[in-house]
């Protein structure tokens, strides 16, 4: 037995609108990922609350000095410690280490400039938000949320093969692959809907213009610091959403999904059918 390959159909599958607003925010992204470890390196620590507890953070990165004067990297996650030199807390050459929460190249500017990155993260947050909400709206009135992206009934039966495929890279070929998978409707719809307005309204609750102006923002998520913290949160699923797009982009056709990304022209990748040599 052998396999044939039936020519590939080229797709439109993404609008200009869908195509400048994927591209313009993932600069966004990059930006306000960057500025705000930034902002986080000038208090590397997370709380619950109205206030600061500065003796039980939920998160906190440091350093201490060890007996024999080297510095160690310290991570403490709830009543968790983990030694994270190098990573997180302490980095630069073996020689010439210094205490610095994230890295330097993970941050933007690079040196220790807050109220840099603050503009920085300012400038890139105030482009986002508007560019989330008007892609909302396109999806909802546009009809695109309906047709693209909400899952259909029959879709739910499958779900268990279909994680079995994504983890073992078997990506849907032909007529399967001119539409979104379960997986990813899902993943769209958490990311568009629920991480994204979560963490633009967690970011404008640490802004003391705006609790004046929005005063039940503190309330919502019960104060500053708890916002502070979700923010980071949603911060963190984006960036783990971030890479494991990429990685799937690289793994199921790079060039293809680029141009899909740039021209809207997809290639459906062929079905393959077997059929015997012997009657040739």
């Amino acid at each position: 037995m052998s396999t044939t390959s039936k020519a590939p159909i080229v797709i439109k599958r993404h609008a200009l609108f869908t195509r400048l607003w994927h591209w313009v925010n993932a600069i966004c992204l990059v930006v306000l990922l960057m500025s705000g470890l930034q902002i986080f390196n000038a208090h590397p620590a997370l709380y619950w609350g109205k206030d600061s507890h500065f003796d039980t953070p939920a998160l906190s990165i440091g350093a201490i000095r060890t007996a024999e004067g080297k510095l160690r990297g310290i991570t403490r996650l709830g009543g968790y410690r983990f030694d994270t030199t190098g990573v997180l807390g302490v980095s630069g050459p073996r020689d010439d280490r210094e205490i610095r929460a994230f890295p330097a190249w993970s941050t933007l500017p690079g040196p220790r400039w807050l109220a840099m990155g603050r503009q920085w993260h300012f400038l890139a947050a105030w482009i986002f938000a508007p560019l989330l909400v008007g892609y909302l709206a396109y999806l909802v009135i546009g009809g695109q949320l309906r047709r693209r992206l909400l899952p259909r009934t029959h879709e739910w039966r499958h779900v268990g093969r279909l994680v079995i495929d994504h983890a073992r890279l078997r990506f849907p070929r032909g007529e399967q692959a001119r539409h979104y998978n379960l997986l990813q409707k899902l993943t769209y719809l958490l990311i568009l809907f629920l991480v994204t307005p979560l963490m633009i309204l967690t970011g404008l609750t640490m802004s003391p213009t705006m609790d004046a102006a929005w005063p039940w923002l503190l309330d919502l998520f019960g104060g500053r610091q708890s916002a502070r913290t979700l923010h980071f949160i949603c911060a963190s699923a984006l960036l783990v959403f971030f890479i494991v797009h990429v990685l799937l982009v690289l793994a199921s056709g790079v060039v293809n999904n680029l141009r899909s990304m740039i021209t809207g022209r997809y290639v459906l990748p062929p079905e393959k059918e077997p059929h015997d040599d012997a009657s040739r």
